[in-house]
């Protein structure tokens, strides 16, 4: 299990480069995380007493509040899961169950942990992966088997009877004569030497729709799996595919980890990680809060409250890996609270998220920074597109100005959706450049104030085209 040492500093600095703004909800996620580490520095007896101080972030859409608890969960490369507080229902109701979140949780902790794992494995696993090649590259003929189908059914039997597992028998001996064994080893040195990376190899997988089917199920939610229980009994289907040398061996590699690594020692790190450095975001938690409107929903809502509360309290949840506790989890609450308050969530639930954040509306300064600064700034990334077709754009400074006073003018004048308004408005702006840009071959185009203002100025000045088109 890891675990971030780095300093509450040093994590806004890392949020710095993607996130503009936002300063008192970024330095409150850093100490929350920062407090994960100190608890585990502690004695158990004192480690089960100290429980996370849940956030609740509050802020118009678009100003960052989803975004700084991904980039969080990336630093420290915890479990985390984003859950929509909308798409569950009280219990009784049609609709997602609230324990699911945890699942997902845990779903995600045993991704994370097998990366782990298989790093530990990778050289012997790419040493198997490559004996394997080689003898795909090179056939031997196989030995005939000796049993006929009625002996196979008795050993079968037999193998129930002292309690193992029926198996198919998969590794068929091979007869290996000396020019076989000759051309193996040379095979053997040209793919050490990397000149046989794009020959075609065919290898036999497990097919991926067989994985696949089953989940999102009614048993999944209540934490059952049959797919497990079956698979020991069924024949696990294969497929067939034919691919280069260098793909054969990621897959063959990743099939080798696979039965290199235990998994129960997998399942009880990733359960034990999940617990201690899971990371649970509900966004839309104020869509739960009934706020002014009395209707017939308001129960519902209510209920949905009541069923999240012992989930962020701390309790024993159960999945097909085993169960899990939620008691030191950290939940992130998120909402806009545009038409209710945190007041108007249940008594019980608010107390649960003692850290409130107000994160603010953007204003053109926010918005030039969020064009310019950030690692991957929006104006990289269409100079980046754009420059595959052997097109150079180059915007000025007055036009970044121009194009963050429009996105201002436009989110006052109209529903205020923060940054997401640059995407809109560039992607209107370039769009010609888009579209033309393949068949001009090559070319330097700069980005104007005046080029900004026949673009998309217009079209901001005329609310009624602005509300449909910006």
């Amino acid at each position: 299990m890891t675990e971030s040492t780095q300093t509450p500093k040093e994590i806004v600095e890392v949020l710095d480069q993607y996130i503009v703004g936002q300063g008192e909800a970024k330095k409150a996620v850093a100490v929350a995380l920062r407090n994960r580490y100190r608890r585990m520095q502690l004695s158990q007896d004192m480690q089960d007493e100290i429980s996370p101080k849940n956030l609740l972030m509050i802020g118009p859409t678009g100003v960052g509040k989803t975004e700084i608890a991904r980039r969080l969960a990336k630093i420290v490369n915890a479990p985390f899961v984003k859950v929509e507080a909308t798409k569950f229902t009280e219990v009784g109701y049609v609709g997602g169950d609230v324990e699911s979140m945890v699942r997902d949780l845990v779903e995600n902790a045993i991704q994370l942990e097998r990366e782990d794992e298989y790093k530990q494995v990778h050289v012997e696993a790419e040493k198997r992966a490559n004996n394997k090649l080689v003898k795909l590259l090179v056939p031997a003929e196989k030995k005939k088997k000796n049993q006929n189908e009625m002996q196979n059914l008795m050993s079968m039997f037999s193998r129930m009877q002292q309690g193992q597992m029926p198996s198919q028998e998969t590794d068929d001996q091979e007869n290996v004569t000396d020019d076989v064994r000759e051309k193996r080893m040379s095979v053997a040195e040209k793919l050490r030497s990397g000149l046989l990376e794009n020959d075609q190899v065919e290898i036999e997988m497990a097919d991926p729709s067989q994985q696949l089917s089953g989940q999102n199920t009614m048993l999944n939610q209540m934490g059952i799996d049959l797919n497990d229980t079956l698979s020991g009994l069924m024949p696990k289907k294969t497929i067939k595919r034919t691919v280069p040398v260098s793909e054969a061996r990621t897959i063959l590699t990743r099939q080798a980890s696979e039965e290199l690594i235990n998994k129960a020692d997998l399942y009880h790190n990733a359960i034990t990680r999940a617990e201690n450095t899971g990371i649970i975001f509900i966004d839309e938690i104020d869509k739960i809060a009934p706020g002014n409107s009395k209707n017939s929903g308001e129960v519902s809502r209510e209920g949905v409250q009541r069923d999240i509360l012992p989930i962020v309290e701390g309790s024993q949840v159960n999945t097909k890996y085993g169960p899990v506790n939620t008691d030191h989890m950290l939940f992130i609450g998120s909402g806009a609270f545009a038409e209710s308050k945190p007041s108007d969530l249940i008594p019980e639930l608010q107390g649960r998220f003692p850290i409130r954040v107000e994160l603010n509306d953007l204003t053109k300064d926010d918005f030039v920074r969020i064009l310019t600064e950030p690692t991957n700034s929006l104006t990289k990334q269409y100079i980046a597109l754009i420059g595959t077709d052997n097109i150079k754009v180059t915007f000025t400074i007055e036009a970044i100005n121009r194009i963050a006073e429009i996105a201002t003018d436009v989110n006052h004048n109209t529903d205020n959706i923060g940054a997401r308004r640059l995407h809109t408005i560039l992607e209107k702006l370039l769009e010609d450049i888009l579209y033309e840009g393949p068949d001009m071959q090559m070319g330097d185009i700069t980005i104007t104030e005046k080029y900004v203002d026949d673009k998309v100025g217009k079209l901001a000045q005329n609310k009624d085209l602005s509300r449909y088109i910006l």
